[in-house]
């Protein structure tokens, strides 16, 4: 259902007009009455409604004839509780059974409409964040518009959807299950954090997905479904002013939430000593993970943590491929370090060889660590690393959609202008502060390490 097909040409075109962008004396502000303009940030223009508190981000962008619209919620399984958990996730998948004016039974349903327009769409759930989104051509940009506002408080929740909805669900928790390496992130998460709900796993735990009522998803989205906990984001080929007329035409009718919406104070206690994990199941090759408790993705720690990953882990000449992977320990080692609106995990993992076993690779990538602790690295790995992420970055943004979803995970993270200036940090990251960040961060004492130990199948 893709409109345009990616291309290096297009990513290329797309990348330099950020730049330039960035770089561009800011355009003249579009003037639409009942809009607060707010700022400018990298060729990003951002608006406030001021019926309703929606926050609108335009980035007009003449590359292609399409237009990404997405809607990005300041909800997600952070906003969760012991017996909804997964509830975001499930009510996500309800978000697509239509309304009273858009569904399947009149020939308006919002997939019948892409379908019929060649549109991209879908929808995705995550710690800090729900984002529905299509990528349509620029004509049909007011037709999903249109759709999307309706389903913020006119969706359909009915029990008769949500049965076999959770079957559908409970189906990609089982698939989860069976991965060794989400089924070990499951269990380190869940031993990191004890009292924030980072603790929960996004699908949910099974019996809250099994159990959970139509009326308590009901209740999660009158809590959560407002457009003062929304922003709406458009990038590609529109013209502004014409845009945010129809945002308001749209959105403007909605009213603000009729209560404050609910924060998440909890904040999880300073860990005291290194905690462990195991996981047994039936497999063939075993993993070795440990994680460190890290700072949120709006800190600014955050790029320098991003080029110690990437000196870690990232190709031939990492640290990890030639202690480990050269020599036939690991089949592959990664690290991430997490990007989220809350103090998160900076994570490696290590997939073993055949031969290999937990105690030696583990000792191994704590040698490692220790070892940058105290060396430090050098200037020229932080300059690979960090052209390694600008080109990744780049990448990363072909198109669009890849644009409105690189926006929305800042967004999750707590500030859109992370999208431009995370870059800007990056190019100022030094090889001090990479050996800095090691030592606050990679702590054992902060740490949770946990083994997925292969068990043979019984015959």
């Amino acid at each position: 259902m893709n409109l345009l097909k990616s291309s290096f040409a297009i990513a290329t075109i797309f990348a330099s007009a950020i730049a330039l962008q960035a770089h561009a004396e800011p355009a003249k502000p579009a003037a639409v009455k009942g809009f607060t303009y707010v700022k400018s940030v990298g060729g990003i223009d951002e608006y406030r409604l001021d019926a309703n508190g929606l926050s609108v981000l335009l980035m007009p962008n003449r590359a292609a004839p399409v237009v990404t619209f997405m809607v990005t919620y300041r909800v997600g399984s952070r906003n969760e509780v012991t017996g909804t958990t997964g509830a975001t996730h499930l009510l996500e998948h309800l978000m697509f059974k239509g309304t009273p004016k858009y569904n399947r039974a009149k020939g308006t349903g919002i997939d019948q409409f892409l379908e019929r327009i060649g549109g991209n769409y879908n929808a995705t759930t995550y710690l800090d964040r729900t984002n529905y989104y299509a990528e349509v051509s620029s004509e049909n940009l007011e037709g999903y518009m249109a759709i999307e506002a309706d389903r913020m408080r006119n969706l359909w929740l009915r029990e008769d959807d949500r049965r076999p909805e959770m079957t559908v669900v409970r189906n990609e928790f089982e698939i989860g299950e069976n991965d060794p390496l989400q089924a070990l992130d499951k269990e380190i998460f869940a031993a990191a954090y004890q009292a924030h709900p980072y603790h929960h796993n996004t699908i949910g735990w099974r019996s809250d997905i099994e159990k959970v009522s139509i009326q308590k998803l009901r209740d999660f989205y009158n809590t959560f479904y407002w457009p003062d906990n929304a922003t709406a984001t458009i990038v590609g080929d529109f013209d502004s002013a014409k845009a945010l007329a129809l945002v308001k035409k749209y959105y403007g009718a909605i009213p603000k939430a009729p209560h404050p919406i609910p924060q998440v104070y909890t904040e999880e206690p300073v860990q005291s000593g290194p905690r462990r994990v195991m996981l047994q199941r039936t497999g063939e090759l075993g993993t070795v993970g440990v994680s460190y408790k890290s700072p949120a993705g709006s800190h600014a720690d955050y790029p320098a943590l991003q080029v110690l990953g990437i000196i870690m882990a990232s190709g031939k000449t990492s640290r990890f491929f030639r202690a480990l992977t050269d020599k036939n320990l690991t089949t592959n080692v990664v690290t991430e370090p997490g990007f989220f609106h809350d103090p998160t995990l900076f994570q490696i993992y290590a997939s073993l060889a055949p031969a290999a076993t937990h105690d030696a690779v583990e000792k191994i990538i704590l040698d490692e660590v220790a070892r940058v602790k105290i060396d430090g690295v050098s200037d020229a790995e932080v300059a690979t690393a960090a052209g390694k992420i600008r080109a990744n970055t780049a990448y990363g943004r072909d198109g669009s959609f890849a644009i409105a979803s690189n926006i929305n995970e800042d967004i999750a993270a707590g500030d859109w202008a992370l999208f431009i200036t995370l870059d800007q940090a990056l190019a100022k990251v030094t090889a001090a502060d990479v050996k800095r960040v090691a030592n606050v961060y990679l702590n054992q004492n902060q740490s949770t390490t946990g083994w997925y130990v292969p068990l043979a199948s019984a015959k």
